[in-house]
C-alpha cells in the first residue's frame, strides 16, 4: 500500500519482527508532516483528480485553441499560478512561459511558438502530473517557471477500458434576456434566444495484456495502454451581417456617400480648407491625376459629383471588386449583407504505450502521440478573400529502458523525439491570369488591407496575408545512474535536447495592396 509519486523521493521506514507462521506482516505508511528527503516544493495530480474538478473545460476559451481539454489546467489547482490557455503559463510571479513540460521524462517543451496544446498529451492517457514549482533537483534545473512531468498510462495483467465524452450544446445554457424566440399559433413562447454551441469531446481507452491466440501471451511480461481523444466544433455564423459595395460604389458613384456626409468639415474659424480656397467636404473624393503644388502645398481636385470615371478604374481592383458578393440584407452601405456559414475545428489525440518486462531486472517502455488540430479559414467572404488554414500535427516519440544491476543500483536510459509542423499555407491562386496583377512572386491571392468598421469600412482585411510553414525536431535523450548505499541516495547522469535538428522557419510574403488609408505629411 505504498503509493511513490513521479519525480518523488519517499522515505518509508519498515519494522519487521520474527513472528510464527500463523502471523501475518502488514507494510502501511502514512504521509509524515514534514518532508525531510528534498527541499523541492511539488504537487503531484493524478487523472481521477482532474476529471473530478471542474478545472478542464473545452473550447478555445477554456482550454485554447486546439479546444481539447488542456492537462495544463492542472495549475489551476496550485497556489501562486496564473493559466492562461496558448498564452501564458506564470508560476510564483517568474516570467512567462518559462515553464518545461516532460512526458515519460524527456523534453516536450513547445519552442516553436508558446502554445501549449499543439504538443499536449491526451488527459486520459496521464497516469500521473507532478508539477514543481522550486528548489528543483540538478536533473531538473532547467526551467524557472515550473517543471511539469506527465507519466503516462500503462497496461496490467487484466484487461480494461472506458469511454467518455465531454460535450457544449446550447440547449442546456441560458437564454439571452429580454429576448424571444419566436412565435407559436400566434402567441410568444416565452422562451429566450440561445445562441448555437455545439462541442464534441470524446474518447476512449483499452488496455491489458499483450496477448494473440496460439501466438504469444503477454501475461506478467508485455502489456499495452491506448487512448483515442478526438475534439469537434462548428461554428455557425449566421446573426453578423458586413458590410460591402453598393452596386452604385462599384460603377465608381460615390455621390451617396457624399450626400450622408456631415458637409463642411473646415473649422469654423478657418474661412477656406485648401490653398486654392475651396471647402474640403466629408466623404468627398479626390483625383490623384490632379496633384500639383500651390504655394508649397499639394493639392488635388475633387471628382464631379463625386463620381470617379470608369476609365480611372483600375482594371485589377474591378475583378478583385466582383469576387465581393453583392448586397442581400439591409438596404443603404451598412450591415448590408449577411450569409450563414460554419467554421468547423478538429483536434485528435491517438495515443499507445508498450511496456515490456524483459526479465526480473531489466524493463523496456515505449511511447507514442500524435496531437493534431486542423481548422480552416471560413469568413462571410469566399474563397479567395478569406483567410488562410491551420493545421498543426506534432508527434511525441519515446523508448526508456531501467537496468537493476543490483539490488541498489539502478540505471536508466531513454531517447526521444518531439517532431512539431505548423502549415499555415494558403490555396494556390494564379494572380497573373485571374486578376492581371503581375510583379508578385507567390502564387497566392494578395493580402488587402482596408479599412474596418471602426474607421469607416466594413469589409475589412481580405485574402491571407502572410503564410507560415515551422517545423522543429527536438532530439531528446537523457540518462541516470542512482546508488543507495546506507542512509544516502546518490544520482548522476546527463542530458541531451537539441532544438530545431533539422528544422525551419519559413514565412511567405505575399503582395500587399491599401485602400483607403488616409495620407500623412
Amino acid at each position: 500500500n505504498i503509493d511513490l509519486p513521479v519525480a518523488a523521493t519517499a522515505r518509508i521506514d519498515i519494522a519487521m519482527e520474527v513472528g510464527t507462521a500463523s502471523e501475518s506482516v502488514t507494510v502501511s505508511d502514512t504521509a509524515p508532516l514534514m518532508k525531510t528527503e528534498s527541499g523541492e516544493l511539488s504537487h503531484n495530480v493524478d487523472t481521477s483528480r482532474l476529471n473530478n474538478l471542474p478545472v478542464l473545460g473545452i473550447g478555445a476559451g477554456r482550454a485554447g485553441s486546439a479546444g481539447i481539454r488542456n492537462p495544463y489546467s492542472v495549475v489551476l489547482l496550485l497556489p501562486g499560478t496564473d493559466f492562461r490557455p496558448d498564452s501564458s503559463v506564470r508560476i510564483n510571479g517568474n516570467p512567462s512561459n518559462t515553464q518545461s513540460l516532460r512526458i515519460e521524462g524527456q523534453d516536450a517543451t513547445n519552442n516553436l511558438i508558446n502554445t501549449q496544446s499543439q504538443t499536449q498529451p491526451s488527459v486520459d492517457a496521464i497516469e500521473q502530473f507532478a508539477i514543481q514549482t522550486s528548489n528543483f533537483a540538478a536533473e531538473y534545473g532547467q526551467v524557472a517557471g515550473g517543471f511539469f512531468n506527465a507519466t503516462m498510462k500503462s497496461g496490467t495483467n487484466a484487461f480494461h477500458g472506458s469511454a467518455y465524452e465531454y460535450f457544449v450544446n446550447e440547449a442546456l445554457n441560458a437564454g439571452q434576456a429580454f429576448t424571444n424566440a419566436g412565435l407559436a399559433d400566434s402567441r410568444r413562447t416565452g422562451q429566450l434566444v440561445r445562441n448555437r454551441a455545439r462541442r464534441n469531446d470524446w474518447g476512449f481507452t483499452t488496455g491489458g495484456p499483450v496477448w494473440i491466440p496460439k501466438l504469444y501471451d503477454g501475461h506478467n511480461k508485455s502489456f499495452f495502454f491506448f487512448n483515442y481523444e478526438q475534439y469537434r466544433e462548428t461554428v455557425v455564423n449566421s446573426s453578423s451581417p458586413i458590410n460591402v459595395p453598393t452596386l452604385a460604389y462599384r460603377q465608381g458613384d460615390f455621390s451617396g456617400a457624399m450626400a450622408a456626409g456631415r458637409g463642411n468639415v473646415c473649422p469654423t474659424a478657418t474661412p477656406n480648407c485648401d490653398p486654392l480656397g475651396r471647402s474640403i467636404f466629408e466623404n468627398q473624393i479626390y483625383d490623384p491625376l490632379s496633384t500639383r503644388t500651390v504655394n508649397g502645398q499639394r493639392v488635388r481636385d475633387a471628382f464631379t459629383g463625386n463620381r470617379i470615371p470608369v476609365a480611372q478604374l483600375d482594371p485589377v481592383a474591378m475583378k478583385i471588386q466582383d469576387l465581393i458578393p453583392t448586397p442581400n440584407y439591409n438596404p443603404g452601405f451598412l450591415n448590408n449583407y449577411l450569409t450563414s456559414f460554419a467554421v468547423p475545428r478538429l483536434t485528435y489525440i491517438p495515443s499507445v504505450k508498450i511496456d515490456h518486462q524483459v526479465n526480473s531486472s531489466f524493463k523496456v517502455s515505449g511511447y507514442w502521440q500524435r496531437t493534431s488540430t486542423y481548422s480552416p479559414s471560413v469568413t462571410a467572404l469566399p474563397f479567395p478573400l478569406n483567410g488562410v488554414q491551420t493545421d498543426v500535427t506534432a508527434h511525441t516519440i519515446r523508448l526508456s529502458t531501467d537496468y537493476t544491476i543490483t539490488p541498489t543500483l539502478l540505471l536508466h536510459m531513454g531517447v526521444g523525439l518531439l517532431h512539431n509542423y505548423l502549415n499555415q499555407i494558403p490555396q494556390s491562386y494564379d494572380v497573373v491570369n485571374k486578376l492581371g496583377l503581375r510583379g508578385t512572386y507567390a502564387d497566392m491571392f494578395p493580402s488587402l488591407q482596408l479599412l474596418n468598421l471602426a474607421n469607416g469600412g466594413g469589409v475589412g482585411n481580405m485574402g491571407p496575408g502572410s503564410a507560415t510553414q515551422l517545423l522543429n525536431t527536438k532530439p531528446t535523450a537523457n540518462t541516470s545512474l542512482t546508488w543507495v548505499h546506507g542512509n544516502h541516495t546518490t544520482k548522476a547522469g546527463g542530458e541531451m535536447v537539441v532544438e530545431g535538428f533539422p528544422g525551419y522557419n519559413k514565412t511567405y510574403s505575399n503582395a500587399w495592396i491599401s485602400f483607403g488609408q488616409p495620407e500623412s505629411g
